[in-house]
This record gives C-alpha cells, structure tokens and sequence, in this order.
C-alpha cells in the first residue's frame, strides 16, 4: 500500500462558533461537528498525527452547542486508535495544556484525558502560567505542520499569521460558523485572490493553489463526505515541508562535483525519499517567486522547516545563509566533505563531515545518523523572556 503525505505530519484544527445563530445556525454547526468526525478519521487511517489544545469547553446559550472543537477533535483520536497504522512515528497528539488546565477540564472528559494521558500515544507541551490564548497558540504552531482553521475571530487570524510566518500552509474553510469578514472565513476569501492563494498553501509539483481553494468552498447542497475526501485530497496534495539547501553552487570550482554527487546520491535520498521533505536550491534554474535572486533566497530560507548548510569550498554566501538559518531559529545540519577547511566558528558547531568514497549506503547511513542526532538541536540562543 502507497504510503499518505499525511504520515508522520501534525494537523492542527483550530476555530470556533460565533453565539450568533443567524451566523452560524444550529444545523450548521451540527453539521461542521460531523465533518470533523469524518475528517479526523480520515486522517487518522492515513497515519496523521495531531496537536490539540486541552482547555475549557464552554458552550452556546442558544442552543448548548459546544463553541470550540477540541473535545470533539480528542473524542474522535481516541474512538479511532484502532485505525491507525501501526509504524507512524510519534507522539500521535503533541497536547499542549497550561497551568490551569487540570481546573478546566470538562467533567464529562476527565476519563478521556485520563486515559490518553497516561499513554505513549500523548506528549504534553505546557505554556507554562501563560493562561492566555496567544501564549497557547504559539506553542501550538511550534508543533503542527498543517493549520486546518474553521470560524473563529482574532484568535484564528493569530494563528494563521503564526502558521505563514514559519513557512506552514494554512487550509481555511469557508463554513458559516463566523461572518465572512473575521476568522476563517476571512482568510478564505483572502486566499480566493489568484495571487493570493499562494500564500496561504502551496501544492506539489507546481500545482494550482488556487484551483484547490475553489474545490474547498463547499456548496450546502454537497454531502459532509464528499466535503471531506475534497479536503483530504487537498492535504495529500499539499507541497512537503522544505528542506533548504545551503550549498556550493559554482559549476567551475574545484569541489563542486563532489558536493553535487554528496546531494544526489545522500542527501537528497534521505530528506526526501525516507523524511518526507522537498529539497530546495536555488540555483537559478526554478521558476521565480521574487525580482531577485537574494530576495528569492532569504524569503525560502525564511520559511524553510529545516536547513541544510553544506560548507565545502567555504563560499561567502554559504557563511551568510547560514548565520540567517542560525539566527532565525531553525533546525540547521551543517556539513562539509572530510578534509575541508573550516573557521574556527564553525568546528565548534557539531557537523558532519562527509567522505567523497564509500558506498551510498554507508554515506546515507551516516547522515541519517548525524541528522537524528542533531535534530532537536536548541537553538543557539534560546528565548529568554522577561517575565515568564
């Protein structure tokens, strides 16, 4: 069986209802419930894992519907377990609670919480005493790969900046759950724009982001799961997370042939045949999102998951990225071929220096070694709030 682009990555599903039932109607509501109850099934057949908020679940006056989906989101993880495959690396559901969680719990899912808590399938991020919505969400988006939002106000437009600005694609749904001018529904019809649509998420292989917007503005008149393999379809397509190739580019310089067959032949193979990331380079040779080509350098790098910096030929540029890659927080293995003449600043940095001979076996064996090793890397200098 083909394995899902969805195995191994993080769906964050993150909204709420308006109380206003002109806005959002009982019917509606009750039917966003029961999409999500297909959908996180779906995903969970595909090997996806989650990160979910425990918190409070306060409900509407109107009709004492629960506001948020969270509960419903952990009901369903736990009636599905079952379904999932059994080889997923975890955790399944990355919890992130805070200092009052425990207080906040609804009754009627303590045992749920319980149960799932005391498992393997579970990993706990605090956001410490912050028991503040934005403190909770940005340790939520540290952790999920996708951002699936539906209604919600300020909160939803918060996380979704958080989601762009690492670089994460954000898949809003245009259910009416909140007026069109807030939430969701907000960026949805930003992102109906066809030159905006890229922004929000980009697809695999060139394709058409915002042809894939349009599939997702779900008429009333189409069944819940005809809406949900739509989205399913939507996420398998999604562009991987980026590995960015920091690296010698000089076709003429004297290492190049070796740095190029060290990425062909290890690098590339291991990041996107075993990882699950697409490698990028550029090399001037793709298609360009930007007028320059350090502006289209530094906006990838920006938003890159993880960064690759080979250091082979000691090239000025390769020195600069990286010290961008450092600087902005993000997971950096750095290389350079055995024998390579590094500055001081960069041996004390753990990197992996390469062998130009050998099998791509034993090549691949090593970078994968260095690369689970290395990963979970702190940043060089942590954040160090003033008050926390």
């Amino acid at each position: 069986m083909v394995r899902s682009p969805l195995f191994g990555r993080r769906i964050h599903i993150s909204g709420s209802v308006v109380s206003d039932l002109a806005v959002a109607s009982t019917e509606d509501v009750e039917g966003a419930r029961e999409f999500l109850r297909l959908l996180v099934k779906q995903l969970i057949k595909r090997g996806a894992n989650f990160v979910l908020p425990v918190d409070a679940e306060p409900v509407r006056k109107a009709d004492g519907l629960p506001v948020c989906f969270d509960w419903l989101v952990w009901q369903a993880v736990r009636n599905n377990l079952t379904l999932r495959p059994t080889d997923v690396p975890g955790p399944f559901v990355v919890a992130v609670q805070h200092h009052k969680t425990e207080e906040q719990i609804p009754e009627a899912f303590t045992d749920l919480w319980d149960e799932l808590r005391a498992s393997q399938l579970v990993k706990i991020e605090s956001a410490a005493h912050w028991n503040m919505n934005s403190k909770r969400m940005e340790a939520q988006a540290r952790f999920g790969d996708i951002l699936i939002a539906l209604g919600g106000t300020e909160g939803v437009l918060y996380l979704a900046n958080l989601y762009h600005e690492a670089g994460k694609p954000i898949v809003p749904l245009n259910l009416p759950l909140c007026p069109e001018t807030t939430g969701a529904r907000r960026i949805y019809n930003f992102g109906l724009a066809s030159a905006q649509s890229r922004r929000l998420f980009q697809i695999a292989e060139d394709g058409d982001a915002h042809d894939w917007i349009n599939k997702i503005g779900f008429p009333r008149r189409q069944p819940i799961v005809n809406r949900v393999a739509v989205l399913v379809d939507l996420l398998e397509a999604l562009e991987r997370p980026r590995a960015f190739a920091v690296r010698l580019l000089n076709p003429d310089h004297e290492d190049n042939a070796d740095v190029d067959t060290f990425f062909d032949v290890v690098v590339k193979p291991v990041m996107e045949g075993e990882l699950g990331y697409r490698l990028v380079v550029i090399d001037g040779r793709q298609a360009y999102e930007h007028a320059r080509i350090d502006e289209e350098i530094f906006a990838k790098l920006h938003r890159s998951s993880v960064v690759l910096a080979d250091l082979t030929g000691a090239r000025p540029n390769c020195f600069l990225e990286l010290g961008y890659a450092l600087g902005r927080g993000l997971p950096t293995m750095v290389t350079a071929r055995e024998g390579s003449n590094i500055p001081f600043d960069i041996t004390t940095f753990s990197g992996l220096r390469w062998k130009a001979a050998g099998s791509a076996e034993e090549r691949k064996r090593a970078f994968r070694e260095h690369w689970m090793a290395i990963r979970n890397r702190p940043r060089l200098v942590p954040a160090d709030p003033l008050i926390s």
